[in-house]
């Protein structure tokens, strides 16, 4: 209840009053900077208030029940963090600390390796697996666990069809066949389209909007508009290449994206999935684009560049990213995003 959370000068969460039911699937929209992770953190119990109060099941954490909230709940970030040793060992973890037999340690795994399609590299070394399969990974470590409380902090962020798609149908086996709570964190409005349950717009850490996600997006007010203007929307004619379509955009630019689709597209590339850099970037990206900056708009937290790469894309960075790497209008850079980016309209 009118929770806010600062870190220095900078207000991360002002005065935000949220209640999520049980067995509801919610999802935080907003920008990079808009307080979201913040949110699942404090959700988790692994960051308290400032200001404000956190009740759960109409008590009141405090420091006596803080570590009970975090064994209701559990978090997976963005960032994947792997042990040593195989996938199963990863996955069988966090049992340890259980009073769980041997027998059902390794059903738990199995099955949680079986949901995230997993189960036939439990030997793999964990740290040797590819980004998408890491993500998966994580996922299969949360739900071993069993929690009543899922937060899943931009869970389909960057992700390889495969494993997008996976992700996507485990998240919504979990909430609408087990009843599991989730709040899932994402920038990424194509996949909230996609999502049920409920939605809250964040921006500059206030709740800017909230309501059923179908609602607001059909129905959309001004903030919800203003958010989900369009940048990035290219029209252009696509052609399937070895399972990657090639979508000529005009201007002799073309974008390479994971869907299949033959024929006339209108692609959308989200400004906070490209990555800019002084030199080409070695990376599994199947995009990456030469241009020359032609404007940058400061916007508090982050920045925004636009960059002709012969048409013009809009990127966001900080603007810490901006000035460590000398970047002004005029200079030149490479763009690249992943083929997951790259979604149709």
């Amino acid at each position: 209840m009118d929770v806010s959370k600062t870190y220095g000068d900078v207000e991360a969460l002002i005065e935000v009053n949220l209640e999520v039911a049980s067995g509801e699937l919610l999802t935080l929209l907003g920008p990079n900077g808009s307080g979201k992770s913040t949110l699942l953190r404090i959700l988790a119990g692994l960051e308290t208030p400032t200001e404000g109060q956190v009740l759960y099941e109409g008590a009141p954490i405090n420091a006596g029940s803080l570590q009970e909230l975090r064994g209701r709940a559990t978090m997976i970030f963005q960032r994947t963090v792997l042990l040593r040793g195989s996938v199963y060992d990863n996955v069988a973890y966090g049992l340890q600390f259980t009073k769980k037999t041997g027998a059902e340690v390794k059903e738990g795994v199995e099955r949680a390796l079986s949901l995230v399609g997993l189960s036939p590299l439990k030997d793999r070394r964990a740290k040797a697996l590819s980004g998408g399969e890491q993500q998966r990974l994580s996922l299969a470590r949360a739900l071993v666990l069993n929690r009543d409380l899922l937060l899943l902090d931009e869970p389909t962020a960057n992700l390889d069809p495969e494993s997008l798609g996976i992700v996507k149908e485990v998240i919504n086996r979990l909430n609408k066949e087990k009843g599991k709570t989730i709040v899932m964190a994402s920038h990424n409005l194509a996949q909230v389209q996609e999502a049920s349950g409920r939605l809250l717009l964040l921006n500059e850490g206030r709740i800017e909007e909230e309501g059923r996600t179908r609602e607001l997006l059909s129905n959309q007010s001004a903030v919800m508009r203003r958010f989900t203007r369009s940048e990035n929307v290219f029209a252009g004619d696509s052609l399937v290449v070895n399972g990657v379509s090639h979508v000529d955009i005009g201007e002799g630019t073309t974008v390479r994206a994971a869907f299949i689709r033959e024929g006339r597209a209108i692609v959308h590339v989200p400004p906070e999935d490209i990555i800019v850099s002084h030199m080409p970037m070695e990376s599994s990206a199947r995009n990456s684009l030469r241009g020359r900056i032609v404007s940058i708009e400061d916007r508090d937290s982050v920045v925004r560049l636009r960059v002709d790469a012969g048409r013009v894309f809009s990127i966001q960075i900080t603007r810490r990213s901006l000035e460590e790497m000398a970047l002004n209008v005029g200079v030149e850079v490479y763009l690249t995003f992943k083929a997951s980016s790259v979604q149709i309209l």
